[in-house]
């Protein structure tokens, strides 16, 4: 299949770009801050994204492409609404005019948080912060413009975690590096959520895709909800050293209102593996 990988510089991207690569597709693979030109692709260009890919012509597009500063996006809530919003809709409107399936990532948090027991695919979304909505804009433009076809595949992660990617690293990777190189951290014991490993939900996704499952929405995480603290513990009792001290909520300051309990439950597909391996994985691959 031809294969069109956009945000392919960032954490996921990255890790799509080497999963689709393994097996026998056409990967192309673009990215708003790509060296050569002919790489790139602005998604909130409207122009741009019609031209690049209907000229490409691709059987599935994948949008790793995202806003991901949560806090940022109170205050930059157009921002926000365009890369995570208006530009689905318009990748959407051309994957539909060309006949394409379009894979999009979403995250727990256009969920209020409220439901300790987690959310299925099935529940309302409710989001409680910019991001949230802008996120789920993205969804509600997804499924509009594709509802005739249908022919699209929304997944919902949250935490990821993996490779630094185009300038961003993860809350994992913040943890490993406060441990291995100052020998303790600090984390808040709140904030129940899962976390994703970026070449298993890349390696997920592949498998969505080349099983052709049903369109729609699907949950995939890694098994296994803990707080930002005893993340932080294991990855400390991984490395086999340093000390993670417990801090209030406030000790961090957000702007945003974070959902309590972001836990995504899959019902369509078996739970990815436990984070405690995947976790392992990660930071074997730092560490070499």
């Amino acid at each position: 299949m031809k294969v069109l990988i956009i945000g392919a510089k960032g954490m996921l991207g990255q890790a799509l770009v080497a999963e689709f690569s393994k097996s026998d597709h056409a990967v192309t693979a673009w990215d708003k801050q790509a060296a050569d030109p002919k790489d790139r692709l602005d998604v909130t260009d409207l122009g741009e994204v019609r031209q690049k890919i209907i000229q490409l012509s691709p059987e599935i597009i994948i949008n790793a492409s995202a806003y991901t500063n949560v806090d940022g996006a109170e205050t930059d809530k157009e921002t926000a609404m365009l890369v995570n919003g208006r530009a689905v809709g318009y990748l959407a409107g051309v994957a539909k005019q060309i006949g394409a399936t379009l894979v999009h990532y979403s995250t727990d948090y256009v969920f209020d948080g409220a439901k300790p027991a987690g959310y299925t695919e099935d529940d309302a979304p409710n989001p409680i912060s910019e991001y949230g909505r802008s996120k789920l804009r993205g969804e509600q433009e997804l499924q509009e413009l594709q509802s005739s076809t249908g022919r699209y595949y929304l997944i919902r992660l949250s935490r990821l975690f993996g490779m630094p990617g185009a300038g961003k690293v993860s809350a994992v990777e913040d943890r490993l590096k406060d441990l291995a190189t100052k020998g303790s951290t600090k984390a808040p014991d709140t904030e129940v959520s899962c976390f994703t490993y970026a070449p298993d939900l890349a390696k997920s996704t592949r498998e969505i895709v080349e099983g052709s499952l049903p369109f729609g929405i699907y949950h995939r995480v890694n098994e296994g909800a803990v707080t930002w603290f005893r993340m932080a513990q294991m990855v400390a009792a991984k490395l086999g050293r340093g000390s993670v001290e417990k801090v209030a909520p406030d000790y961090f300051p957000r702007v945003a209102k974070i959902p309590q309990y972001g836990i995504l439950r899959s019902t369509k597909l078996p739970p990815m593996r436990r984070f405690t391996d995947a976790l392992t994985d990660f930071i074997n691959e730092r560490q070499n």
